[in-house]
């Protein structure tokens, strides 16, 4: 499905289109002119005082251009007397009703990491312990998923104070596009001011790298960075794709013109459903050297209070957007950590274990539910991992930190 649709140029047309668009608008009210005088020939009483017969059959059948398309139905014959069902015998006093249950039904992608990031195979059901609120859960569905992956890569692109924002915002985007496979699906969004479509979903990795070399270093269209509001359109965005969705967010972490503030796109993140965020922070290296040298005022605008903890508060930022999704943040230094990040990611998103549970909350609500995904061995106890030399293997559980309840509509 695709999230820009062309639009037909009421200009294209020639005059001899327009003629031919007269002439069926003139055929067409003829016709029905020809089919209002029909019907009322029909409903003039015959003579002796009897209505005429309509012979029109009873029809059906979808709409066409001008009327519908009539199609004869066949006619039914009634039921005989024996084989009509009957119903149940009614007890008296018992008023009519009728039950509609809805269940519940929640899933977690759960990634479960070495100290390296790299994927734990062959784990089971009976390791993982699902409790939501505290409470646990009893889980329904389990497999281990490996997957071609559905994503947006939504980088900042924006004329900022400094050229290595751009350009390290240009190098991860290349860097990703190089780990996509034949089967992925990817869109590209930049923002500044306002966020850009630049390419809507596709397979075509080519495309994706097309579009990139378009970005120049210096021709941003804005030097605002409205990361709020094009974290919160690409969300709406992807409400209405099916299945499991990635946000690829390469961005300082900064915001400074959105219309949204903290906490409403915090809330937005909170209440999306199946999607994760993964960001990565660029211009680090640039704020490391601007900070030892004493210039790191000069990465702000002059109305800054303090430089410094208006980056940290960035990264802190794009930390929360990835845990509260079950993502994760890289502050890449240098360009090889750039591969190693993308790297990273393409092994968590890809190998994932994917787990089903009907909560035992069934209060519609709109209540957030905390979430806590926990490893445990046979006897309920937590789950020490050895590697093939004996030595403990230190891992780490991946996982969104909750979900918000559906709301009940009075």
């Amino acid at each position: 499905m695709r999230l820009i649709q062309s639009r037909n140029s009421f200009s294209s047309l020639t005059s001899a289109r327009v003629i031919r668009l007269l002439l069926v608008f003139l055929a067409a009210s003829m016709l029905l002119t020809s089919l209002a005088l029909a019907q009322q020939s029909q409903s003039t009483p015959a003579p002796g005082g009897q209505k005429g017969s309509n012979t029109t059959p009873e029809a059906g059948g979808p709409e066409g251009d001008i009327c519908p398309i009539a199609i004869p139905k066949k006619g039914e014959e009634a039921p005989k007397k024996e084989d009509t069902p009957r119903p149940p015998a009614k007890t008296p006093g018992t008023p009519d009703y009728s039950i509609r249950v809805s269940v519940p039904v929640v899933t977690l992608d759960v990634g479960v990491l070495s100290k390296d990031g790299i994927f734990i195979p062959g784990l089971k059901q009976e390791n993982f312990r699902v409790l939501e609120d505290g409470v646990p859960q009893t889980i329904s569905g389990f497999n281990q998923t490996k997957a071609p992956i559905t994503a947006v890569l939504l980088v900042e692109f924006a004329n900022n104070f400094a050229y290595q924002f751009q350009i390290d915002s240009i190098i991860a985007s290349y860097t990703f596009a190089q780990t996509l496979q034949k089967d992925d699906w990817i869109a590209l969004l930049s923002y500044d001011l306002r966020t850009r479509i630049l390419t809507d979903f596709t397979q075509d990795k080519r495309e994706i790298q097309g579009e990139l070399s378009m970005l120049r270093p210096g021709m941003a269209m804005s030097q605002e960075t409205n990361l709020f509001d094009a974290l919160s359109d690409t969300l709406d965005r992807l409400e209405t794709v099916e299945g499991r969705k990635y946000i690829i967010l390469v961005s300082s972490g900064r915001d400074s013109f959105s219309k949204r503030n903290l906490d409403q796109v915090l809330k937005r993140v909170q209440a999306s459903k199946d999607i994760a965020i993964y960001a990565v922070g660029t211009g680090q290296a640039l704020r490391n050297y601007a900070e030892a040298g004493g210039y790191s005022r000069y990465l702000c605008d002059f109305t800054s209070f303090n430089c410094s903890i208006e980056y940290a508060q960035a990264d802190n930022q794009l930390r929360t957007f990835a845990k509260m999704t079950g993502g994760r943040a890289y502050f890449p230094l240098f360009q090889a950590q750039f591969g190693e990040a993308f790297a990273d990611i393409a092994q968590t998103i890809r190998n994932q274990y994917s787990i089903t549970y009907h909560p035992t909350n069934r209060a519609e609500n709109g209540a957030f539910r905390k979430v806590k995904v926990e490893l445990v061995n046979n006897e309920g106890k937590p789950l020490h991992m050895r590697d093939e030399k004996g030595k403990d293997v230190k891992y780490q559980i991946v996982a969104r930190e909750g979900y918000k309840a559906k709301q009940q509509v009075e």
